[in-house]
């Protein structure tokens, strides 16, 4: 429980790792208490009161014919927080009302005002970083809540409401039950499924060149060049090529293998000499500080984080005071900042690589929203690594050096250099003229590079750019004879465009001006979340799911899902957030279009969709005669023409024929969409039609024994016989089947090792008692049954080989439940600052946990072990804490529905209230008459 604020001013926070830190730096004149979040949201219509659902909130949660007015309720888990912050509020002189500068601080705040309804003057607290400095600063200058922010905060609310409620319905009965469609969740699979699409439509081309080893005559510096030109025509490159593999460069030397092989052995007896010598010039820039976005971007390719853990572990370093708010679109340093980061810079590096007057990066990302500074170091000093390697550890460190180099390095001077760009040429025995190229840099003045240098993504010119950097050539001038060291022929291949990663899917949301940096992290964990979207290492890979939802986005809500669409639904939103658009007249535009445009709105998009035919909308073709269709229990393969029909006239191949029965194969996770070529998916088609490589005969039955590959892995069975068969059908004889062991081979299986499989389970024996004992092989490993009594046995191998007294042994011993014995703590974090007790992770039934003894807490999706701070687990019990005890509700017999007393419901309506038109701008109101349905689910 909080102390008392009797005399002391009451000052909100949104979470509970800040209260610590501002505490201390206020004083005892205040208490500092957290509201841990949002407390109020919009409910799922469900949940309202009786009276309320058949009204005009029944449907959204929002009057969309009056307004658009929000109903909100106190969320459940946050009562008992609103308890508490009324009680502490009681004897307050004073509210200070300090949750984070942006709209989803602002609205929380505009929340905890409208349910706390302060009797006592009321001050909008904000700060951008948590140091002593800031915190007292802050305090002093404080300012009313920003009306237009909450505006745009709750247009953006509503507007994830109507979409999601409108339109995930729709992917429910076309596509599967419980999918969600969401503003920006969308966009992002639209742009994933795409670059997938790119890939499935690409075609491989191939070329060839030729690399050298030249040195001057007389043993000089040797280096390396490429052949570019033949006979006055340029080399092709995979530039050259169309994604579809032909050649689109005209007039260039296509040469294939024999071609290149030719020549790098004509250049063998070839006399090459300098043809051109070129010298230019180096200086590159360094970047600007961290924004959210560049953030994440950086901690994906250098740390290897998730851009949600990224984000985690950026929100401890700024509540701990290491670092400013992780969540800005600004690249602007304030005046602190810039002399902060020069005098570093100085101080470890020296005074030449500081420029003469202080770097100033104004320029602000699309639809940048609020006006905060870049991510940086706190204080109007900066702490080095060094200086804090003491208090950070692990991901919490690495991504503060991270920020600490890119902040001082945006203040160093450029690095500086000379580039060399190296022509030879030489004409072979048959007359051509051959040029070959080399080009090296080399820097005389690493400037920031000292400090920083921006990591690359993965792409195949980025990094030969990065091999030609500090590539340095010998000193040649034109004329000058070369001897050839070595001449050899490379093949390539062009590549298709590369999968997003997390941070270059980012970059492009952020490039479109799709979405906020600060709901990006969310954004990508949402799509994965949602089944649209699975990763292979880095990369980002679509589900035949997200193709089927994106196909029925793109064909029937085409707008929703349009680059520039989106953004410029952001555009608005920033409007509004400005004052200069009205949240009711955008919002009515959204969901009732507008006629002066004959633009139509989302509600009449979703009326007017017509019949949409479910199974073409999820179906998704592959070429010659194969397509993937989305069923209810996962994707799979389908024949639906034979091999080799005309794709133009349809004509078929003479003597081909389908199958009275399409031949279908279930398609594995492990097979990418642009892997799953025909030829791939008439192979699953044979495997799955596969009757099994035939291994004997059972000598007891005389039924053939078959090794066969199936959906849940490799297994034996036994065929029965057409009069057999016939009664399985009836459910009088079923044929024995058993999966093989871990340790064994479908390609090595052999009739006796498949009887003995078919032989389980096996009697051990029986005990003193007479009840009998057998060794089984189960869903969850190999065990021992003796009547209802189970016990798990250590291998496989042992359904076989343990005997009757080693049975009788193991059910001698007490039965271990759940986890068995206590087992040790997988990692001790250390003293716990509220409850002043030791604190573990352990291992749970339900997954790892940090307890102090006292409170147990979850560990999240994103919280890996290994690298889990003491700071973090610390985090997590002070959430865990601050919700309260976890009650179960038990099932209770309903009494029959009794209509509430008006003033009952007037009273309820009070308590979760909707936004008051005397707090709201004035909008122009419009009634329409619309149909009334429920939905669950938010879009985002």
């Amino acid at each position: 429980m909080a102390p008392s604020a009797t005399g002391r001013k009451l000052v909100i926070v949104e979470s509970p790792g800040k209260v610590r830190s501002i505490q201390g730096y206020l004083g005892d004149g205040y208490v500092v208490e957290a509201s841990i979040g949002h407390i109020r949201d919009l409910p799922n219509p469900r949940d309202l009161p009786a009276e309320l659902k058949k009204g005009p909130f029944g449907k959204f949660a929002v009057d969309v014919d009056n307004g658009f007015e929000a109903y909100y309720v106190v969320d459940a888990d946050k009562k008992k927080k609103v308890t508490e912050l009324r009680r502490l509020l009681k004897d307050a002189p004073e509210l200070y009302l300090a949750t984070d500068e942006d709209r989803e601080g602002e609205a929380i705040a505009w929340h905890l005002h409208e349910v706390l309804k302060p009797k006592v003057p009321v001050k909008r607290m904000v700060f951008n970083e948590i140091t002593k400095e800031a915190i007292q600063r802050a305090v002093t200058t404080t300012r009313d809540i920003d009306q237009d922010l909450v505006d745009a905060q709750e247009t953006r609310r509503i507007l994830d409401r109507l979409y999601g409620y409108e339109v995930s319905p729709v992917l429910w009965r076309k596509v599967r039950q419980g999918l969600s469609a969401g503003r920006v969740q969308s966009v992002a699979t639209r742009m994933v499924v795409e670059r997938e699409r790119e890939r499935m439509a690409f075609r491989r081309a191939a070329f060839w060149d030729v690399e050298g080893d030249f040195a001057p005559g007389g043993g000089g510096q040797a280096f390396t060049a490429r052949l570019t030109e033949v006979a006055g025509r340029r080399v092709a490159q995979g530039r050259d090529f169309a994604d579809d593999g032909t050649l689109t460069a005209k007039n260039v030397a296509h040469l294939d293998e024999a071609a290149a092989r030719e020549i790098a052995t004509a250049v063998m007896a070839t006399d090459v000499m300098v043809t051109d010598v070129a010298e230019k010039p180096y200086t590159r820039r360094p970047s600007a500080p961290f924004i959210t976005s560049t953030l994440q971007q950086e901690a994906s390719r250098k740390l290897r984080m998730s851009s949600k853990n990224a984000m985690r572990v950026a929100q401890r370093l700024y509540e701990g005071g290491y670092i400013t708010y992780m969540r800005t679109d600004s690249t602007t340093l304030s005046e602190q900042a810039l002399t902060a980061a020069r005098q570093q810079a100085r101080d470890l590096y020296g005074a030449e690589y500081v420029p003469d007057s202080p770097r100033r990066y104004e320029k602000k990302s699309k639809n940048a929203q609020e006006a905060h500074e870049a991510i940086r170091p706190a204080g109007d000093r900066f702490r080095t690594p060094a200086q804090v390697a003491g208090q950070l550890r692990g991901e919490e460190f690495a991504l503060y050096e991270l920020i600490w180099k890119r902040t001082v390095a945006s203040q160093m001077a450029d690095a500086r250099g000379s580039t060399a760009t190296v022509q030879l040429g030489g004409e072979l025995p048959d007359g051509r003229r051959v040029t070959f190229a080399a080009s090296g840099t080399v820097i005389t003045f690493r400037g920031f590079l000292a400090a920083y240098e921006e990591g690359r993504d993965d792409d195949e010119r980025a990094a030969r750019a990065a091999a030609d950097e500090e590539r340095r050539l010998p000193k040649l001038s034109v004329g000058v004879g070369l001897d050839t060291l070595r001449a050899e022929a490379e093949g390539h291949e062009t590549k298709p465009p590369a999968r997003y990663t997390e941070a270059t899917l980012v970059k492009a949301l952020e490039e479109k001006g799709i979405g906020r940096p600060s709901t990006y992290a969310a954004t990508v964990g949402t799509i994965q979340d949602r089944g649209y979207v699975r990763t292979r290492g880095s990369a980002l890979i679509p589900t035949w799911l997200a193709f089927a939802v994106t196909r029925l986005l793109e064909e029937h809500f085409t707008e929703l899902v349009d680059y520039d669409f989106t953004a410029d639904m952001e555009e608005s939103l920033d409007q509004i957030s400005r004052g200069d658009l009205g949240r009711v007249q955008w919002l009515q535009r959204f969901y009732f279009g507008d006629q002066s445009r004959h633009t139509e709105g989302l509600s009449e998009l979703v009326e007017d969709l017509g019949e949409i035919d479910a199974r073409e909308i999820s179906t998704i073709p592959l070429g010659d005669g194969m397509v993937v269709r989305v069923g209810r229990y996962g994707p799979y393969v389908e024949e639906v023409a034979p091999a080799g029909v005309d794709p133009v006239t349809g004509e078929v191949p003479e003597g081909a024929q389908l199958p009275e029965t399409p031949r279908r194969a279930t398609i594995t996770d492990d097979l990418a969409p642009d892997e799953l070529t025909p030829e791939k998916a008439r192979e699953l088609l044979e495997v799955a039609s596969d009757d099994g490589r035939e291994l004997g005969q059972d000598p007891d039955s005389g039924r053939a024994i078959v090794a066969k590959a199936g959906r849940y892995g490799p297994y034996v069975t036994e065929v029965l016989s057409p009069e057999e068969a016939e009664l399985k059908g009836k459910a009088k004889i079923k044929p024995r089947t058993a999966s093989l062991f871990k340790d064994m081979d479908l390609a090595t299986i052999d009739l006796d090792a498949a009887l003995q499989l078919l032989s389980l389970p096996r009697v051990v024996g029986t005990d003193a008692e007479g009840v009998e004992i057998t060794a089984q092989n189960g869903r969850y490993g190999p065990y021992l049954k003796k009547g209802t009594d189970s016990r798990s046995l250590e291998t496989e191998r042992q359904l076989f080989s343990i005997t009757l007294d080693e049975a009788l042994a193991i059910y001698a011993q007490p039965k271990q439940r759940g986890r068995g014995a206590a087992k040790p703590p997988l990692k001790e974090l250390g003293e716990d600052p509220v409850s002043g007790k030791p604190v573990v992770v352990k291992d749970g039934r339900f997954g790892a946990y940090v307890t102090d003894g006292e409170t147990n807490a979850t560990l999240r999706k994103d919280d890996d072990i290994e690298t889990l701070t003491p700071e973090r687990g610390f985090e997590l019990l002070a959430e865990k804490r601050a919700k309260g005890p976890t009650t179960r509700k038990r099932a209770a017999k309903k009494a029959p529905a009794k209509k509430a007393p008006a003033k009952k419901a007037a009273k309820a309506a009070t308590t979760t209230t909707a936004k008051t038109a005397a707090t709201k701008k004035a909008g122009t109101k419009k009634t329409a008459s619309k149909k009334t349905a429920s939905a669950s689910g938010d879009g985002s």
